[in-house]
């Protein structure tokens, strides 16, 4: 396994929590100020980091997962080793896990997992069995979500919707400072609502999806379509890969935008208008106050953006007589997920922290009732009585 380390400096970062859900509230205040380890799981790449209480990454390291295809055992070892590397030099209370796939509404199993071989696996349990600490498991859209909450760009909104722009599309619900997760823990896949019926064929088996429109696969095949035709708007990004049409990514078009390439300029206009489509549709939905927009696509900022909320505010039901959602990038880039979880498995250390205090209090009844009826005193009352 290979690894790689990165160490960052502490930083201070204020926490806001107004106009949230007083539970949530309650909960935040009186979570243990602890470091915790965030795992964001990619389909390539396992990366963790030490978070503290403010959301600032202690240290940073990650490896590759070349042998995912064979075994979900793979995984979880690369998952083990770098948690317990990481508490050779930090105190590590519980664990947060961010995986790109469906979890289940318990918050401990992997559904399904597109990139790994997760069917119906029994994550947290494996876990915590081999760590010893609490674990807790989320999809990673609804970890990011909860970062971007708590300590980027959506603080202090009380009903937020985070868009994740990645290789498809992911998403995540907050409402009074709560993930709503769904009745079965699979809320949030925006990516295959259908926009264009009868549309681009999505991998998921169904045509027309979001994310077919508005993604970074959708906007590399565009780029590789025009290429692969020897469009004459194309001979810029033909020329930058010299022929050779695979090469073509979705940074190298937004590295092309960014120096004025109409071709990319354009690929980025359309993939923000389809985005603004389907923000207006979320709107109607769930009416949220604020729209994060996260995930690799995100770097291209206002030429994609901007014709977003363009798009937006052209389709929006009700537009002129209504709020509008506030569009925002994301603010904390491709940690955001490993942040979340790492913040989210504070809250599981506190329930953890209680439940051993409360064993430890039964045990030193138990203790002083056993010495009481050793010492031949016959005790008020018995562990088993009310009060006890």
């Amino acid at each position: 396994m290979s690894t790689h380390r990165e160490t960052h400096r502490v930083t201070e970062r204020g926490t806001v929590l107004r106009t949230v859900g007083s539970r949530e509230r309650r909960s935040h205040l009186t979570a243990p100020r602890v470091p915790t380890v965030g795992i964001d799981i990619g389909g390539t790449k396992v990366m963790a980091g030490v978070v503290d209480a403010d959301g600032a990454i202690l240290e940073k390291i990650r490896a590759e997962t070349p042998d995912k295809s064979k075994s979900p055992k793979v995984v979880e070892d690369t998952i083990v080793e770098l948690v317990l590397d990481l508490s050779d030099r930090h105190d590590v209370h519980a664990v947060g896990i961010g995986a790109a796939g469906w979890v289940d509404a318990d918050r401990s199993r992997v559904l399904f997992a597109p990139h790994l071989a997760w069917r119906n696996e029994p994550l947290r349990d494996s876990l915590q069995a081999r760590l010893a600490v609490p674990v807790m498991v989320d999809n990673d859209a609804n970890t990011a979500a909860w970062a971007e909450w708590r300590f980027g760009a959506g603080r202090g909104e009380d009903h937020l919707v985070m868009i994740t722009l990645g290789t498809g599309i992911g998403g995540a619900i907050l409402e009074d400072g709560r993930v709503k997760r769904g009745k079965y823990g699979v809320a949030g896949e925006f990516g295959h609502m259908q926009v264009v019926p009868g549309g681009h064929r999505c991998p998921c088996g169904n045509r027309g999806c979001w994310e077919q429109y508005s993604s970074g696969n959708a906007l590399v095949r565009e780029a590789r379509e025009l290429a692969a035709a020897d469009s004459p708007v194309a001979y810029n990004i033909i020329e930058r890969v010299k022929g050779h049409v695979p090469d073509i990514t979705g940074p190298l078009i937004t590295e092309l935008a960014r120096e004025g390439d109409a071709m990319c300029v354009e690929l980025l206009q359309d993939i923000g208008q389809w985005l603004g489509v389907g923000l207006a549709g979320l709107a109607a939905a769930l009416d949220p106050s604020c729209f994060v927009i996260g995930g690799g696509v995100s770097a291209a900022d206002d030429l994609l953006i901007g014709p977003a909320r363009d798009a937006f505010r052209r389709n929006l039901t009700g537009r002129g007589y209504r709020p509008e959602a506030r569009i925002a990038k994301a603010e904390l880039g491709p940690e955001a997920g490993m942040v979340g979880a790492a913040d989210l498995a504070r809250l599981v250390a506190r329930r953890f922290r209680r439940a051993n205090r409360r064993r430890v209090e039964r045990y030193e009844r138990y203790e002083r009732y056993a010495q009481a009826f050793r010492a031949g005193a016959r005790p008020r009352s018995t562990p088993e009585e009310p009060g006890a």
